[in-house]
């Protein structure tokens, strides 16, 4: 029996304040862009046969990047364990399938805080340690949400889960932002190989975002998942590896 779970939020806003002051024309163009995604997406709804291979592609890459990445667990335990006091892992509610709750697992980045659950983290910001900037570099504050997709809240490939108290705020603000909970949430996708990654800084930053999960929802396909996974890949790994420039 499906519970319904109610957000006792504080009167807290995100960092941007929603352009609803833009021009009309703007608004208007974007809300019709919304409408037309929202009318294509209903008629293309996802095959049986495709979500089953998906989630035996999620559990089969969850299962081989644990065995991987394991020996890295105890090693970053220990790292958080000492940058500051507080438990090895971040344990966060966020919003996923069908707009059910399910708790987002990562290791500790920042020092324990009040705002937590209701501030998003950013460039500067004095909450994140020194190890924890590195793990967020990097990306490997996320590798305990493989458990997530393990255990079927996650998959590899879809929208980026949110925060409850943001989910709350911007479904008020964006058209047809629920749509994005149609599709089991992700470790990443279509807006974060286009760009659209990290701290949301204005309204235009979150209606891009937003537009590319309802584009993967549109034309979710393994063959899309395997690119978006590529293209994933291919980024992470530019991290690593500095780019080389030619000498004229």
């Amino acid at each position: 029996m499906m519970s319904t779970v109610v957000l006792n939020t504080p009167s807290i806003k995100p960092k941007f304040q929603p352009a609803i002051q833009e021009g009309n024309s703007e608004m208007a163009e974007i809300r019709d862009m919304f409408r037309q995604m929202n009318q294509l997406y209903i008629a293309h709804q996802p095959s049986a046969a495709y979500l089953a291979a998906k989630r035996g592609m999620d559990l089969l890459f969850a299962i081989v990047l644990l065995l991987l990445t394991g020996w890295l667990f105890p090693i970053i335990a220990l790292l958080v364990k000492l940058s500051s006091k507080g438990p090895v892992f971040f344990v966060q509610p966020r919003t996923g399938l069908h707009g059910e709750t399910f708790h987002c697992l990562k290791f500790r980045t920042m020092r324990v805080n009040d705002e937590a659950h209701t501030r998003q983290a950013t460039a500067n910001d004095n909450r994140i340690t020194r190890t924890g900037r590195f793990l967020r570099a990097s990306h490997l504050d996320e590798l305990p949400q493989l458990l997530n997709i393990f255990l079927g809240d996650m998959s590899l490939i879809g929208p980026r889960p949110h925060m409850l108290f943001h989910t709350r705020y911007y479904s008020g603000q964006i058209p047809f932002y629920h749509l994005r909970h149609e599709a089991t949430p992700g470790m990443t996708g279509m807006a974060q190989i286009n760009g659209f990654i990290g701290e949301i800084t204005n309204a235009r930053d979150l209606r891009k975002r937003i537009h590319w999960d309802i584009y993967y929802l549109k034309h979710r396909s393994i063959g899309l998942d395997f690119y978006i996974l590529f293209q994933t890949f291919l980024s992470v790994l530019a991290r690593f590896v500095p780019s080389q420039k030619k000498v004229s």
